[in-house]
């Protein structure tokens, strides 16, 4: 068989099949670096649409003109607005998340973890109005829409990894398992109810700030569920208030 002299390839070393390698990874992790750039940068421009506009009134066209793409170039990275809702949901969650795991109380004492666990993701919402927005754009009239059941389902399971703390912490007073995830439940709809009120102004219709009254309302669950931690609380602002 003849063979043509062009068609001949040096063989590479062991050392330049490394390099590369390397070089080939290199690109790979610049262009997974630039990828990951951009679509924060289009997500930094829904959140401002969002502001401005609402998720609702929002448009993937207003979205990829804030971030100066077109909406072709925004497809890219996500197929739809609601695609880009859960993501901006995703990241708000993960805050959270990291909110509540860093609120601590002493070891063994569950009822002093229960009032900073709350505290903790009542104070992230209270700081933060447009996550606590974006946690209400699902909801249209009494039913939820916007979203595949599977990406509602597992935003939905990322919230109850933020609240299950509170959950634990009831059953180390005592709760059962159903009387603790009934008492979540309750001391969520709670604070979501004083959340709406304070972000939408009603709250000065009853001249109460929402905070004072979420703190109060934790503190009646410690007297109810763990009086001695209750009656040393107050033996201990007694002191400091003399």
């Amino acid at each position: 068989m003849d063979v043509q002299i062009d068609e001949l390839r040096p063989v590479p070393s062991a050392a330049e099949q490394a390099e590369a390698q390397r070089q080939l990874e290199l690109r790979q992790q610049r262009q997974l670096a630039m990828s990951d750039t951009r679509r924060a940068h289009v997500l930094d421009a829904a959140r401002r649409v969002f502001a401005e506009r609402g998720v609702e009134g929002a448009s993937i066209r207003e979205i990829a003109r804030e971030a100066g793409y077109t909406a072709g170039a925004l497809y890219s990275y996500f197929d739809s607005k609601e695609a880009i809702y859960a993501a901006l949901l995703a990241e708000s969650l993960d805050r959270l998340q990291a909110e509540v795991l860093a609120a601590r109380a002493a070891k063994g004492q569950p009822a002093r973890l229960l009032v900073a666990k709350a505290q903790a993701w009542f104070g992230f919402y209270v700081h933060h109005p447009r996550d606590l927005d974006l946690g209400f754009y699902l909801v249209n009239g009494l039913a939820p829409g916007g979203l595949t059941q599977s990406l509602d389902r597992a935003l939905n399971e990322r919230l109850m990894e933020a609240l299950q703390p509170c959950e634990q912490a009831f059953e180390e007073m005592g709760l059962s398992p159903d009387a603790a995830a009934r008492e979540n439940a309750a001391l969520f709809a709670h604070g979501m109810g004083l959340l709406l009120l304070q972000h939408t102004g009603r709250i000065k219709l009853f001249g109460q700030a929402a905070e004072a009254l979420f703190a109060q309302y934790v503190e009646r669950l410690v007297e109810r569920f763990d009086p001695a931690t209750a009656s040393a609380a107050r033996k201990q602002r007694d002191l400091f208030a003399e």
